[in-house]
């Protein structure tokens, strides 16, 4: 059975480093013109942004867009060829005890496949004076007491992810990085992960969280920072961001379709069945035909709800259902990311389509690069 956050979210104060440097925005990450290149490769190119606490910040992009390099810049894992990546106004270098700042799964099968669960965790412990108790809280936490004792050398992924989230909860920070943390996890798991963040970030905490899975993104993350080519695309919530789609269409449902729809096309709109209707199991069937009650359903593009409205009224033709409908985040990240995606034709990519939700995952032997270069 997994737990709940023990222990009171952490209250930090500022805190001088070298008599000059000063903490003012304690749990604030801020990335100014961050640069990172290797050999050729710019993997990070001048990526300003700032994610604050008390909220979910999700962290998206194609595969190549430096995601993952910008969170090993932020944790001190790399060294920025210019800019600055500081968390609280401290380099992570800075902090007198990182642990307790910062908390950050950027690689879940990074640990000895030889130690068991415990040990690993108290390992950890040790090296920032943390308590051993504190270890048996977090694998209540993440609901792995039961194999504690097991080496993680035989783990799932999905429990190597939770070790994970435990080791980054150790020091009960206020900032937390997560470099997808639902990889592997069932979906019992996903909807966990998702409650934790969510819980953490109501706390004041600041979570900030990169994921493929759109769908999951989009329950989840208040904010939401959009990078391609290690070039910043959007920062903005998450309902902006799919507002800024022009991906936007009105479901209309009426038992007069044909005579509707030419009104609607000498309006200067679109119409097409709505594919939602059609999965009835019937070949047979109409498209955008209603079995229950024998109007049709079609989707309108170019015109707006009130304008559909007011020409069905015009005509006496009856409505059953006038919704207009947004992109999904699915949709809104595959357009605006659309000239920024390195592997593969984007276009294709779109017209084939993946897993509902669900963004490609990176190749098997594309990975292992990506932690020593780019995202």
């Amino acid at each position: 059975m997994l737990g709940r956050v023990t222990g009171r979210a952490p209250e930090w104060r500022a805190r001088s480093v070298r008599e000059t440097i000063v903490a003012e925005a304690p749990g604030l990450i801020e990335a100014h013109e961050l640069t990172k290149r290797f050999g050729d490769k710019v993997a990070v190119d001048h990526l300003s942004f700032t994610v604050g606490p008390g909220r979910v910040t999700g962290f998206l992009g194609p595969n190549g867009a430096g995601k993952s390099t910008t969170m090993r810049l932020i944790c001190g894992l790399d060294r920025p060829n210019s800019g600055t990546a500081t968390i609280g106004g401290l380099t992570y270098a800075q902090l007198q005890r990182p642990l307790h700042v910062v908390g950050a799964l950027l690689e879940a099968r990074a640990l000895h496949p030889g130690r068991t669960a415990r040990n690993h965790l108290l390992f950890l412990a040790e090296t920032q004076g943390f308590a051993p108790r504190r270890v048996d809280e977090v694998l209540d936490l993440v609901g792995l007491r039961a194999v504690a004792r097991k080496r993680v050398g035989g783990f799932s992924l999905g429990m190597t992810q939770r070790l994970g989230i435990a080791a980054a909860m150790l020091g009960n920070p206020a900032v937390l990085l997560l470099d997808e943390p639902v990889n592997g996890l069932d979906p019992e798991g996903i909807r966990w992960v998702r409650t934790l963040m969510r819980q953490l970030a109501t706390e004041g905490r600041t979570v900030f969280v990169s994921s493929h899975l759109m769908s999951e993104m989009a329950v989840t993350a208040d904010h939401l920072i959009v990078i391609g080519r290690g070039r910043l695309i959007a920062e903005s919530s998450t309902n902006e961001f799919i507002q800024r789609s022009s991906d936007r269409s009105v479901l209309v449902r009426t038992p007069d379709a044909d005579r509707l729809g030419k009104l609607i096309v000498s309006a200067g709109g679109t119409i097409q069945p709505d594919d939602a209707s059609t999965g009835n199991g019937n070949a047979t069937a109409d498209p955008g035909a209603s079995p229950d009650d024998g109007a049709t359903s079609i989707v309108v593009t170019g015109l707006p709800a009130p304008r559909i409205g007011e020409l069905a009224a015009s005509a006496s033709i009856v409505l059953y259902e006038l919704t207009p409908r947004l992109a999904s985040l699915e949709e809104a990240f595959m357009e605006l990311t659309a000239d920024s995606v390195e592997y593969g034709d984007s276009t294709a990519r779109a017209a084939a389509g993946n897993q509902p939700g669900e963004l490609p995952s990176e190749l098997p032997s594309e990975r292992p690069s990506e932690e020593r270069s780019m995202s």
